[in-house]
């Protein structure tokens, strides 16, 4: 049995922030895996199914971001699991967006979700670090945290979920390396064994003949203007 806590904030308007992304993780997940419906448990929605061989609950706290720790630590207590069978799905300022890190244990670096869990459950837990990128200033943090995703970032979101759908059992399995492989496969395919380049890009790069030297006289070429 494992526990896998994304962080978000509960409501309709923080359900496309920056800072919900742990949130979109387990939806994407639940639907990819034929997970049970979301059920009110634990100060959070909670659905239950298997990723592989494992039993797997995903968790939503719905106590807001910096009270997270109080739901992971209920139902963490309830099923009587450690805190290395707790891996928590959140956004991670430090990475670009559309990079994915596992980490286990260590500091929670200033994050809210974080800092309320470790408050709880201590810093034996592992986390799955989604990169949304940072807004340059730590004056702007919370701000770009509290935003909804713009329309630029739509494809490479989808991408790092869909990943992070596909590499899910092997996450529950412990296979780290093969979870983080299926993220990248997505969020940046391989290109073709032969190394060749799309078509469009051949084109491009086909130098355009020279036009033909004009010999007419100007006389010719005026009375060509107005024919």
């Amino acid at each position: 049995m494992q526990i896998f806590a994304g962080l978000g904030n509960p409501g309709a308007k923080y359900s496309r922030n920056r800072h919900n992304i742990g949130f979109m993780a387990l939806d994407e997940i639940a639907g990819a895996h034929g997970f049970g419906p979301w059920k009110a448990k634990f100060q959070g929605l909670v659905s239950e199914g298997r990723l592989g061989s494992e039993k797997v609950l995903l968790l939503k706290p719905e106590t807001f971001m910096n009270r997270s720790g109080q739901s992971v630590g209920e139902a963490m207590r309830f099923f009587k699991l450690e805190p290395a069978q707790i891996t928590v799905f959140h956004d991670e300022l430090d990475l670009a967006p559309g990079k994915c890190r596992v980490k286990q244990g260590g500091g929670h670096a200033g994050h809210n979700g974080l800092r309320s869990i470790h408050g709880h459950i201590g810093e034996a837990y592992q986390r799955v670090r989604l990169g949304i990128g940072h807004p340059g200033h730590k004056d702007r943090v919370a701000g770009y945290v509290l935003h909804d995703f713009g329309r630029a970032d739509e494809a490479w979101l989808d991408d790092v979920l869909r990943g992070v759908a596909d590499g899910a059992p092997h996450l529950a399995m412990g296979d780290t390396g093969k979870f983080q492989n299926a993220v990248a496969l997505r969020a940046a395919p391989p290109r073709s064994s032969g190394g060749a380049k799309p078509a469009s890009a051949a084109r491009s790069e086909t130098p355009e003949p020279e036009p033909a030297p004009d010999t007419r006289s100007a006389m010719q070429r005026l009375v060509d203007k107005f024919r």
